[in-house]
């Protein structure tokens, strides 16, 4: 006998657009007419699925994974970078030194108490490990350095700056090293698409040791005994190997390339979202005619590694709406479904408002050696910090509102900057798209000033306090070196809009909040901090580590963090 859970969050959820179901409450669990089981059932195979997949695996624990899609999600689809350090072989074969103390006291500046500091020593003291642990399996990384200040390094370069190490305070607290571990794969020139060669090696390494993979597989309600143990999911599956498997497979492809193909709020965009938006509307037709229902039962646990929320409008809409006008930097997968099955067994969120934003304005260096100002015309950063973090003072302290402004000595650097080959093409690109058409102008700066309804007295002052600092005469009031300022004295002078709904320099947001865990095992909490047993999180699906402050390959290495944890968690292996 069985009957459902009461909880009341299907009907919450189906309001933001996700078909989840409350559990079902199962008497008899043997009698249940499960298709198939394992010890651990995975939802959503990207980073933290594939993760704690192979750990299991290894462990001698059986694994089921599903995936709506393809499997990889927005880890494969990344541009690769892996956040790692403490002396990791790659560092060492670059001749970078580093050490989990120095890491840990800049991570600790990143993270703050978003998690507590023994889980953050954990993660730390675990990175070298984890980067031999991705090699042994056929991760490829390459210790070739670049050891400047970028966004994202030229794409012969596979060891960098990913985060505000570099930057004047921070590298008074913390020694800087390069931790970011860029895959060492070459596609063409293009940014992003590289984490396939990090996910892929390790979903291979699993299949290898016994994981059944299910792709094109929904998990739409979790199953719980009467103690309240999840002890399996219902899922509904195109049938494999079949010709509808093959054309979802088709316009998912078909989809998630036009969509991507443009950011929404530039010239055409309209167009290549509407031809993405037809695609995915056939690939939902085939969901809604032929999948098969079956019930998959998980003798140790359930983890939910579905991804975040940020594909979801709904859901930016209700947690995040000064993020509305971002550009969602995600795949099809990320639209909070995993976050809301944890939530149908009683489980609780926390920073579900927490989004990162990435503004990023160096290259071209002649921006970042500029001032930022907000809507009264004063500054409120380091130019030079990591695109992450001036995208969290834009959003969430200046009401989104910003703007570079800059002088005709530092607009003809800027397009020289654009002409170096050694720019990453979407590098080179955005700055002259924003060089040309990004820009207000105006022969002194009173008048730019009344152009941009800056307060004149405050966008006068706050450039006379720069040109001091620039030329050395006194400190700069954020710490910004010398060597990264430029006197603002030549006219005509120009502001750039930045803020989060610039027309032509679109803003990519990913979503942080999630389900709450229990850091030393990854089982999901309830409103009263209990565990629920059988049920895990991980990856954006969940809080982590990258969860207060995003840098490069941070999000990917909680990811690992996270899954294999739980994996450990389920075999009995404790961390």
């Amino acid at each position: 006998m069985s009957n459902r859970r009461p909880g009341g969050i299907a009907e919450k959820a189906r309001a933001l657009g996700l078909e989840i179901d409350d559990p079902l409450v199962v008497e008899d669990v043997d009698a249940h007419p499960w298709s198939e089981e394992a010890d651990l059932v995975v939802v959503g195979l990207g980073g933290a699925g594939v993760a704690a997949a192979l750990e299991a695996v290894e462990r001698g624990v059986s694994v089921i994974a599903v995936d709506r899609y393809e499997g990889g999600g927005s880890t494969s689809a990344n541009g690769g970078i892996f956040y790692a350090g403490g002396g990791t072989a790659i560092q060492k074969e670059a001749g970078e030194e580093d050490t989990p103390e120095e890491m840990y006291k800049y991570l600790k500046i990143e993270a703050g108490d978003v998690v507590s500091d023994a889980t953050l020593r954990r993660f730390v003291d675990e990175s070298v490990e984890t980067v031999d642990w991705i090699m042994a399996h056929g991760g490829p990384f390459s210790g070739t350095a670049w050891r400047k200040k970028a966004s994202y390094p030229p794409l012969d370069y596979f060891l960098y700056h990913p985060d505000n190490t570099l930057v004047g305070d921070y590298a008074r607290r913390a020694k800087p090293a390069a931790r970011g571990h860029r895959a060492f794969v070459r596609n063409g020139k293009k940014a992003w698409g590289l984490g396939f060669a990090i996910y892929e090696p390790l979903r291979q390494a699993a299949l290898r040791l016994g994981l059944r993979f299910h792709r094109h597989t929904e998990a739409r309600q979790l199953a719980m005994d009467p103690t309240g143990r999840v002890i399996g999911v219902r899922v509904l599956s195109i049938p494999s190997d079949s010709r509808a498997a093959r054309l979802f497979s088709k316009y998912i492809a078909k989809a998630d390339r036009y969509l991507a193909m443009l950011p929404p709020a530039l010239p055409f965009a309209a167009i290549t979202i509407g031809i993405g938006n037809r695609y995915l509307r056939k690939a939902m037709a085939i969901e809604a005619h032929g999948r098969t229902e079956r019930w998959i039962r998980a003798r140790q646990g359930v983890l939910l590694s579905a991804g975040g929320y940020i594909m979801n409008p709904r859901m930016v809409a209700e947690h995040a709406p000064d993020y509305r006008d971002g550009m969602p930097n995600g795949t099809l997968g990320d639209q909070g479904a995993g976050i809301y099955l944890g939530l149908s067994a009683g489980g609780s969120t926390a920073l579900m408002s927490k989004i990162s934003a990435w503004r990023f304005i160096n290259p071209p260096k002649a921006w970042a050696d500029a001032i930022v100002v907000n809507a009264r015309g004063e500054r409120f950063v380091d130019e030079t910090v990591y695109g992450a973090t001036l995208g969290e003072h834009i959003g969430d302290r200046q009401g989104g509102r910003a703007w570079i402004v800059y002088d005709a000595k530092a607009r003809k650097a800027a397009f020289a900057q654009a002409r170096d080959p050694i720019l990453v093409p979407f590098q080179r690109d955005v700055t002259r798209l924003n060089l040309l058409f990004n820009y207000r102008k105006a022969p002194t700066i009173d008048a730019l000033s009344a152009k941009m309804g800056f307060d004149p007295a405050i966008l006068a002052s706050t450039i006379a306090d720069y040109n001091r600092a620039a030329r050395g005469d006194v400190p700069d009031m954020f710490g910004k070196g010398p060597e990264d300022m430029q006197p603002i004295v030549q006219g005509p002078f120009y502001a750039m809009d930045i803020s989060v709904a610039s027309r032509f320099l679109p803003l990519p947001v990913i979503s942080f909040g999630g389900l709450r865990v229990e850091e030393e095992t990854g089982l999901v909490l309830d409103d009263e901090r209990r565990v629920i047993p059988g049920l895990y999180a991980a990856g954006r699906c969940a809080v982590g580590i990258a969860s207060q402050t995003y840098v490069s390959g941070l999000s990917y290495a909680d990811c690992v963090f996270s899954g294999r944890r739980a994996a450990r968690h389920v075999a009995g292996a404790n961390v």
